[in-house]
């Protein structure tokens, strides 16, 4: 077979189309690629490099004129050696994509495939051929469905080397090609992720980004010495001198419990008397209408993967997540009323710690201990999950979430209107 890349870049007689696109697109003639878009493991020219190898030869498509014509002159600038075609079988209705096995093919990065076949098509064909991931299924849907919003079709493309027995390997996903007619009237030229793509929000004030650090900081130390309490590693009976350490360690869980106590208070000041909307009682109850609960629906259906480009956008917190801020709420607030009940047991001659032992009245003094306690697993459960899906959802969406508790704004796609705020 002839070589397909790396010689004479096709000219607008070779199609069936015009001679150039309009400035700021890329291709040829009516065609227009897109920046493409990787899945992080090759970079985005050898998405570009492995759509265009997979073209047949002697192909009049014009998708794969377009992708010949941009990967030509690429070959031809770095003095990259052609590829040859050895088969090809074509796309059919019930295959979505096609298949095409090269030889000598070399990557941007200097690599060479001496075999490999390469699988282009639909996206969802191609996903569930290779059987790809959730999670890189989600991220390359999210990528497709914001290139749609600029009239352009993902080309998805995949690769496998070919084993001793002449088979195609295992097939791995490596992101896609966007594709469009530059007729396509209103649509910007061009698909990249660029920081003009992106706005930055300001969405949480000072006040409660330092109240997010200190409440972190006050929970490692009650836990600490919590456990050191309940479960003292030097004490009389083991024969080690402890000194003053008890009273340390009762000491550092009083003061960071009152300090809790006074992150808390500031926090329900807020949540009433905030000027910014997104840290109000509002903000964190997505059962305020029938739109909620249909919001809360599709994100549930969204986090397990059901539908998981359905998603509604939201610039704060989605409602799945004020469900569990509002519990974890109730849950701190749970956790210092049988702390303060065990506090005062010591302090019986005090009317106001009196009063504040009613659970160890109702439940007694070791039910409310064993309370306090799984509270506390709870609250390091949720820790260890916020902290999952907080870095899941920053990878997957970009926006910018785990950053924004220090800087305190998130990035939005242009476009995005989300439900928090449908005027931004």
């Amino acid at each position: 077979m002839s070589a397909t890349i790396g010689n004479k870049r096709p000219t607008a007689e070779d199609g069936r189309h015009a001679a150039r696109p309009p400035a700021g697109g890329r291709g040829l003639g009516r065609i227009q690629i897109g920046t493409p878009v990787s899945l992080g493991r090759v970079a985005s020219a050898d998405v570009l490099v492995l759509a265009a190898a997979g073209a047949p030869t002697g192909s009049r498509d014009p998708v794969d004129l377009a992708l010949l014509g941009d990967t030509t002159a690429y070959y031809q600038e770095r003095s990259m050696p052609p590829v040859e075609v050895v088969t090809f079988d074509a796309a059919v209705p019930d295959r979505r994509y096609s298949l095409t096995r090269v030889r000598g093919l070399q990557h941007p990065d200097g690599r060479r495939d001496e075999d490999l076949v390469v699988m282009r098509g639909d996206l969802r064909a191609v996903a569930r051929a290779t059987r790809l991931g959730p999670d890189r299924h989600l991220l390359l849907r999210r990528n497709a469905s914001h290139a749609a919003r600029y009239g352009y079709r993902p080309l998805a493309v995949a690769s496998a080397p070919v084993t001793a027995d002449g088979l195609p390997g295992r097939f791995e996903v490596h992101g896609f090609v966007p594709v469009r007619t530059a007729s396509a009237r209103g649509f910007r030229s061009d698909v990249t992720t660029r920081t003009q793509e992106w706005v930055r929000v300001p969405v949480w004030p000072a006040t409660l980004r330092w109240l997010h650090w200190l409440n972190v900081l006050a929970i490692v130390v009650l836990t600490v010495t919590g456990f050191y309490i309940a479960d003292p590693i030097l004490d009389a009976g083991t024969g080690q001198d402890a000194g003053f350490l008890m009273g340390w360690m009762r000491l550092g869980h009083f003061v960071a419990a009152y300090a809790w106590v006074t992150m808390g208070l500031i926090r329900v000041y807020m949540l009433f008397l905030s000027r910014n909307p997104y840290v109000r009682w509002p903000a964190l109850w997505p059962l305020k209408n029938k739109e909620d609960v249909r919001n809360l629906r599709r994100t549930i259906s969204a986090y397990l993967l059901v539908h998981p480009h359905e998603a509604p956008t939201y610039i704060a917190h989605n409602p799945l997540q004020q469900l569990a801020y509002t519990g974890i709420y109730l849950l701190a607030a749970a956790e210092a009323a049988t702390g303060f009940a065990l506090y005062g047991l010591y302090h019986n001659d005090v009317w106001f710690w009196a009063l504040l032992q009613w659970p160890v009245n109702l439940l007694g003094a070791s039910t409310v201990r064993l309370v306090h306690y799984l509270i506390m697993l709870v609250f390091w459960a949720f820790l260890v999950l916020h902290i999952y899906l907080a870095v899941r959802a920053d990878t997957l969406e970009r926006h910018g979430g785990i950053s924004s508790m220090s800087n305190g704004g998130v990035w939005l796609r242009k476009g995005s209107h989300p439900v928090d705020d449908p005027n931004l």
